[in-house]
């Protein structure tokens, strides 16, 4: 499954304000893996940037002023996102920005983001694995020990690296985004003659979860069989037994 982790940095908030895109930071990967094949743009927005919103990414005015207006780079963005699946974190505030500069173009080829991709939102998945707690980019890297000490200030591609990371974490079964294939794990010679279960040790008490955990675990394991496009293992053993 090709996924693209995106992040975008903006004017301001709200984009029904008139704020617009000034960043745009992607990262690819195909079956779990960073590919390498990367896609960043600065934007003009033609339009001054908030005080707050500069504090957030440390972007000027000043500095996007040669750069390319969005309509200018929409082809390109548009076809480099074509039928993956997105994976944002707060999906909602990307994705808005996303339709308000497709709206601004009255193009017909390219209207809504939902006609060419779908999306994964990275916060409802951590929310429901880790409910309670704080959802943020800095606290997930925190909770799973993924380095964000270069991170002075939000940036679309850094924010996305990270995101790669912090999904992967997420949705279990890979610990690392190595670019390469990991080596082979080497055997390890173990008598098995000198194996010992004691009956006692096996005495474990059993504790079943109650019904709002049990429904909780249900809702996650539909997440992670989404997350996975139906690769999810416990998903094709409950099939195969069932057949």
């Amino acid at each position: 499954m090709r996924q693209i982790i995106l992040d975008t940095e903006t004017t301001g908030l709200d984009p029904k304000e008139g704020h617009r895109i000034i960043e745009i930071g992607c990262v690819e990967m195909i079956g779990r893996r960073l590919t390498g094949n990367h896609f960043h743009r600065y934007l003009n927005p033609d339009r001054m940037i908030d005080a707050g919103a500069q504090q957030v990414h440390g972007i000027s005015t000043e500095f996007l002023a040669d750069k390319p207006r969005f309509y200018q780079i929409v082809d390109e963005l548009m076809e480099y996102l074509q039928g993956a699946e997105l994976v944002i974190h707060n999906a909602a505030f990307d994705i808005g920005f996303l339709n308000y500069e497709l709206s601004l173009l009255r193009r017909s080829d390219w209207k809504l983001m939902a006609d060419h991709c779908s999306v994964l939102d990275t916060l409802s998945l951590a929310r429901l694995k880790h409910p309670g707690q704080r959802q943020s980019l800095d606290a997930l890297c925190k909770r799973y020990g993924i380095s964000n000490a270069h991170r002075k200030l939000h940036g679309a591609l850094l924010d996305a690296e990270l995101l790669a990371e912090v999904y992967i974490s997420l949705t279990s079964g890979q610990e690392s985004l190595s670019f390469h294939e990991a080596e082979p794990v080497k055997a390890i010679d173990i008598d098995t003659d000198s194996l010992v279960l004691k009956p006692q040790s096996l005495a474990l008490r059993v504790v079943e979860a109650n019904a709002e955990e049990s429904e909780a675990h249900a809702e996650y394991l539909k997440m992670l069989e989404k997350a996975s496009n139906g690769q999810a293992l416990w998903g094709k053993l409950a099939k195969s037994t069932i057949q």
